[in-house]
């Protein structure tokens, strides 16, 4: 009867996480926790902070896409709360991606080791893209001619937005200016090529160059729709813009000139009765014996999805 007693009182003392060990009794490490957070910042801006925050002090891993991140294999955490562990870590490219981190105790005896909660993070690049050497800008706007539940939303056309019902038009209105040139505008003179592909359509939209009531740029023209040979697939429209310079025997070059510093319109003289002068940057024009091939320049947007081109279908009454 007593082996039976003794036999009972050791599982109780199991369960209740307490291990015998000659005679004498342990508690089991208490559980620690361990919550992630930062992380989120901008493609080639410098390093970005990753924060482990622990339940006691210890060290924290940091890893970034399962990868352990060079020089944070062991960050040690505040020796006070909050035990918080700091990771600067410079990205190795855009886009989605996970940040994880482990802990690891200072008193292993005590504590236990904990993983960290996952971090799901997008570092971002500029919206505009690479300025040289053509740089893009793009809108979008609702197409003159439609009516009823199609008409423009507060009755004028020509606005910009990022929302259309199948059955509008969309006009992408495109500006580029092309530093080979010292920036200048990309127009039907210097321009071989102007297009757009949209995802999901076969040929691409061949732009044109023109006068529109005072202004001159690019368009194109999206037609949406049930009819044969028009776009009607919900959801966001991918889309990439194409500018293409033709070949020129010029350029313009980037240089830079001393020239007197002027104060309420007159030169400034130091105080060794000299003229001040100052560097100023200009494009100086060079003429080439073999012709510069024209650039070329991209755009493709890179903001979030609900901020996108998006098509909807016809709400119903």
């Amino acid at each position: 009867m007593k082996k039976v007693i003794s036999g009972v009182a050791v599982a109780v003392l199991a369960l209740a996480g307490v291990s015998i060990s000659g005679g004498s009794a342990f508690a089991a490490p208490a559980a620690t926790t361990l919550v992630m957070s930062g992380g989120n910042g901008v493609y080639d801006l410098g390093p970005i902070v990753i924060n482990g925050t622990a339940s006691a002090a210890g060290a924290v891993a940091f890893s970034v896409n399962g990868k352990v991140v060079a020089g944070c294999e062991a960050v040690p955490t505040a020796t006070v709360t909050p035990f918080v562990a700091k990771c600067s870590w410079v990205p190795a490219a855009a886009g989605a991606t996970v940040i994880t981190g482990s802990f690891t105790p200072t008193d292993a005896a005590n504590f236990a080791p904990a993983t960290g909660n996952t971090l799901n993070v997008k570092i971002g690049v500029p919206v505009q893209g690479i300025v040289s050497p053509i740089h893009i800008y793009v809108d979008t706007v609702l197409a003159s001619g439609t009516s009823g539940p199609l008409a423009p939303r507060f009755g004028v056309s020509c606005a910009i937005q990022s929302e259309y019902i199948v059955g509008q038009g969309i006009v992408f209105r495109v500006y580029a200016n092309n530093s080979d040139h010292g920036g200048a505008v990309m127009d039907s003179t210097n321009t071989a090529k102007a297009y757009i592909e949209v995802a999901g359509v076969k040929d691409p939209i061949v732009m044109s160059y023109g006068n529109h009531s005072g202004a001159a740029f690019w368009t194109g023209v999206l037609r949406t729709g049930t009819a044969a040979g028009q776009y009607n697939t919900l959801g966001v429209i991918n889309f990439k813009v194409t500018m293409i310079a033709k070949d020129s025997t010029t350029m313009k070059v980037l240089s830079t000139k001393l020239v007197p510093k002027l104060e309420n319109g007159k030169r400034l003289i130091g105080s060794d009765g000299r003229t001040v002068y100052e560097r100023v940057s200009y494009y100086r024009t060079v003429k080439l014996s073999v012709p510069l091939k024209g650039a070329t320049g991209t755009w493709q947007s890179n903001f979030m999805p609900a901020s996108q081109l998006t098509l909807f279908a016809l709400p119903k009454a």
